[in-house]
């Protein structure tokens, strides 16, 4: 039997509004420690010989899953300008292969395969891949580390040559301007916050500084108006934003701010002909949509087109020549509302299953009435429609192949309410087998996040299917934090209302309970990253409740992090979870940090990932909540901590990899469960 590997404990204390407190495994935060490798490979060493007994079975998962999935497929090819750009998967090849046609036929062109590209390279993650306005030059950005710092390639379309321009550190922005040899890219200071924009001219030894932003609240993003006509530079916090524009065929122009930032003001725009339509929470806490002329952003030219609703959350609007495409909220669902720019009449696109997620695809094309859309539930795999927004025709393009029979009709999908300790009601989304009998005999695995107003939607999984066979529940927590019911939602569990989104989630599980759909030796709990937070808080209150809990990449250790400004991402979070340097909201982190609120206690079954080059929760917090769990808690379960050592927030690049690593996790909770056949 394996022996778990003990992290030793190194004397750290620190004083901090009057509390003494102690961090013995704060050493774990130096990679360049030589404990610190060692003892993640120990412990991935003890994870492997744990689950030594479950590789046949980890195999069986892994190749049902598999063979679901139609390896050689092509997505829906996309209509932009003189081509149709699509990508297609082979067999056996982790990448999809970016190609195009002409639009009135001809032979393919392969534009970008990573799968040779990655030559080299254990990780290769391609973030963008932007196409110049006359489709002859393609620039992409790479990160083949996991820590997400991308390099950006460019290369001539038309005679298939990668030129020499090279540019590293680059943010999340890219975009070409209308010349076609001008390219826009954010780039990342020592805390990876992306702060500046620079502009690179093909051929060029040297770009050229165009701003920078130097609170560091703030991240800078670079993007283009769907009309062509502006390049728009984003400044964004968790609670304030400010746009700058620029003509897209003046690169060499300055930057003009349409808005100056408010404290606490959000919005976001669209163009289309003489007016600029802005979405905003000035005033309007679900926001409201006003139209401003092009030639006069002065406040006096501000129009308001659409109120707010307290019971809609208005989300985005994307200009198309004719018609306006909104993105709302309302009842906890997704929904598309188009408006006709000339009648100003408008309809929404209906949906009719118990819950659904939706999002726009891509729509590069402004001259044109068609809207394309993807849309999935539980048990309706993700699916592309063509709609038409003049005639409301809706065409299915492609709904994603589900090999092996999958039968839909063997499935169902509810949505259940639990009451919280206030009173209010909390969505539940679940999936199970058709015929359900409610007498509290069934596994559920229950996943939540409940942060950053992110809408936990249901979506449909062939992976899952592997659970449900077994005869796993699956639910989803519409949890306070996230944005399932609208703004409010949101606010509700952040910042000194974060403790709502852990008690929300455990009313949840004992809804469940409660109403027969499992017991709590029966019940998964399983979130990543801010869900993962989730995960560590519950198992600290609720420890009796779960049987087995599945902490993916979790930010853990709350209050050392969002102390440390070299952290990456750490400062613009203080509007997100609270800044512990100032006391009062230091005692509302250090009310449920994960890491600082380990007791001596039984608790779950416990698998918790890593990634030792993840840039946004960083490989120590989950070694470091290993570490002291191991050493406090009172019970003899099963607690497993595996880092990958060559990847970072995501998990594996690949497609093949991803689905092994699912694998495992599935494995190690129905061997707990018992279902491990």
């Amino acid at each position: 039997m394996s022996q778990p590997p003990v992290a030793e404990r190194r004397e750290q204390r620190s004083l901090l509004h009057g509390e003494i407190r102690e961090d013995p495994y704060a050493w774990l935060r130096d990679r360049e420690d030589p404990g610190t490798i060692p003892y993640l490979e120990a412990e991935n060493a003890h994870t492997q010989a744990v689950c030594a007994h479950l590789e046949e079975f980890r195999g069986t998962l892994y190749d049902e899953m598999l063979a679901r999935i139609q390896q050689t497929d092509l997505s829906v090819p996309v209509e932009h300008g003189p081509f149709v750009y699509y990508s297609r998967t082979e067999e056996g090849l982790d990448y999809p292969i970016r190609c195009r046609r002409p639009r009135g036929g001809g032979p393919e062109q392969v534009i970008l395969d990573p799968n040779v590209e990655t030559a080299g390279h254990a990780f290769y993650k391609v973030h963008a891949v932007c196409i110049s306005p006359d489709h002859t030059m393609l620039a992409w950005a790479v990160d083949t580390t996991g820590y997400e710092q991308f390099v950006v390639h460019v290369r001539d379309l038309t005679t298939g040559e990668t030129l020499p321009d090279t540019i590293d550190n680059v943010g999340w922005s890219l975009v070409w301007a209308n010349d076609n040899r001008t390219l826009f890219y954010s780039k990342r200071n020592d805390a990876q916050r992306p702060h500046q924009a620079w502009r690179h001219t093909l051929g060029e030894s040297s770009d050229t500084l165009v701003f920078q932003e130097d609170d560091d609240r703030f991240f800078l993003y670079i993007g283009r108006t769907r009309s062509d006509r502006f390049l728009a530079l984003t400044l964004k916090s968790k609670v304030t934003t400010e746009v700058h524009l620029l003509a897209a065929t003046d690169p060499t122009g300055d930057f003009r701010v349409m808005a100056p930032r408010v404290q606490d003001v959000e919005y976001d725009l669209t163009h289309h002909g003489e007016h600029l339509y802005v979405v905003t929470n000035e005033h309007a806490l679900n926001f409201r949509l006003f139209a401003v002329p092009v030639d006069d952003w002065s406040r006096e030219g501000w129009r308001e087109v659409k109120p707010h609703r307290p019971a809609v959350h208005l989300l985005s609007a994307s200009a198309f020549a004719g018609h306006l495409v909104l993105s709302e909220r309302e009842h906890g669902l997704p929904q598309l509302t188009l408006i006709d720019l000339e009648t100003w009449t408008e309809h929404r696109v209906a949906f009719d299953e118990a819950g659904w997620s939706l999002t726009l695809a891509q729509n590069p094309e402004f001259q044109t009435t068609k809207l394309r859309f993807t849309y999935q539930s539980m048990v309706t795999p993700s699916s592309v429609f063509d709609y038409d927004m003049a005639t409301r025709e809706r065409v299915l393009r492609k709904e994603t192949p589900v090999l092996g029979g999958y039968d839909r009709s063997r499935y169902e999908t509810r949505r259940t309410w639990a009451t919280a300790a206030d009173g209010t009601r909390v969505p539940v989304t679940l999936m199970h087998v058709r015929g359900l009998e409610l007498d509290g005999s069934h596994p559920l695995w229950l996943a939540g996040y409940g942060s950053y107003g992110h809408c936990y939607d249901p979506y449909f999984s062939t992976l899952r299917l592997s659970l449900l066979e077994r005869g796993v529940v699956f639910g989803v927590a519409h949890i306070r934090g996230g944005g399932e019911l609208g703004r409010h939602w949101y606010e509700s569990g952040k910042m000194a209302c974060k403790a709502t989104t852990f008690t929300d989630y455990i009313a949840c599980a004992e809804h469940l309970v409660a109403e027969g759909w499992t017991a709590s030796d029966r019940l998964v709990a399983q979130g990543g990253s801010a869900g993962g937070l989730l995960m560590g808080a519950v198992a600290n209150l609720r420890p009796d409740l779960f049987h087995v809990i599945v902490a993916q990449v979790p930010f853990v250790d709350v209050v050392n992090t969002m102390l440390d400004e070299t952290i990456p991402l750490t400062v613009i979070e203080w509007e997100e979870w609270g800044n512990p340097k100032l006391e009062d909201q230091f005692r509302w982190i250090r009310a449920y940090s994960p890491y600082d609120n380990v007791t001596a206690q039984d608790y779950p079954h416990m698998l918790v990932e890593a990634g030792l080059n993840d840039p946004r929760v960083q490989y120590w917090e989950p070694a470091k909540w290993v570490a002291r769990l191991r050493a406090t808690k009172t019970d003899d379960n099963t607690l497993l901590l595996k880092t990958l050592m060559g990847a970072g927030h995501g998990g594996s690049s690949g497609r093949y990899g991803r689905i092994a690593e699912v694998a495992f996790e599935y494995a190690f909770v129905l061997d707990r469960l018992g279902l491990a056949r």
